[in-house]
């Protein structure tokens, strides 16, 4: 996740500082063919870094961006394309602030109250390389969310798009994100399960095996890959000369004084 901040502080919503307890994330998707950042997401005059947030970004031109007043909308984030064509999320509003991204759902709740939300900006919906890498950004976006909010995201009704929120009577009638998702082969169902498959812990790597020694202290190489890599040239001139077979396929089993001496020599020249 490539993820950088640009608070929308013009927008009427961040201005109301009202906030919440996170209870999960909502997806939800721009329903333009517009796939940049720039579009939504502007720093302002006083914004912090504002030069370096236009160089990321790029300028929208138009001025229709989400960071001013009489919006009537603002998410906690956006994901889509900077200004080199890379992936990215910027983050719109404070994660514990209360969006304008659900609306009123029938039940008489808004799923403003409790969720956290992100737009991933659309394209044209028929570009599988786009679509899978703004999906696995949203995965990634979505996971660290869920890990700093201590969220599962397979419980009921905690990773959820916006029309699954309306389903639920907490949202209002959007199609957003089935009308997409399935294009490329993948559910919501299918989103959970990544998001939870990337907080799930991962194995820890396989340590380095050590060099093998006989009781006197010698050092030997078992492989050639196991060779350091500043022996290495020399002993792989042997191999292919086939001076050096080793005991079995593969299994060279030299000393490091051999390789020290077999080194010193393709130093010299005696090797070629």
């Amino acid at each position: 996740m490539k993820l950088l901040q640009c608070i929308l502080t013009e927008n009427d919503c961040y201005r109301t500082k009202r906030t919440i307890t996170p209870k999960g994330v909502m997806v939800h998707s721009t329903g333009a063919n517009n796939p940049t950042l720039r579009r939504y997401v502007q720093p302002i005059a006083a914004t912090t870094g504002r030069t370096e947030l236009l160089a990321l970004l790029g300028v929208n031109p138009n001025q229709n961006d989400w960071n001013r007043p009489g919006t009537n909308a603002c998410v906690h984030g956006f994901i889509g394309k900077l200004a080199d064509g890379s992936i990215a999320t910027a983050q719109t509003l404070p994660w514990n602030h209360r969006g304008w991204h659900a609306g009123d759902g029938t039940s008489g709740k808004s799923a403003n109250d409790t969720h956290i939300s992100f737009e991933i900006c659309e394209d044209g919906l028929a570009d599988p390389a786009y679509f899978q890498r703004v999906y696995r950004e949203a995965v990634e976006l979505t996971a660290y969310l869920c890990g700093q909010y201590g969220l599962n995201p397979l419980a009921d009704g905690v990773v959820i798009c916006h029309s699954e929120g309306y389903r639920r009577g907490i949202a209002s009638g959007h199609a957003d994100v089935e009308h997409w998702f399935p294009k490329h082969g993948k559910s919501m169902d299918d989103f959970r399960r990544d998001v939870a498959a990337e907080l799930a812990p991962k194995p820890a790597p396989e340590p380095e095996p050590e060099p093998e020694k006989e009781e006197d202290g010698m050092t030997f190489y078992k492989t050639l890959a196991e060779v350091p890599e500043y022996y290495r040239p020399a002993v792989e001139k042997l191999v292919e000369a086939g001076a050096l077979k080793g005991t079995a396929e593969g299994v060279l089993n030299v000393s490091e004084d051999f390789c020290r001496t077999m080194t010193v020599l393709d130093r010299l020249g005696k090797l070629e």
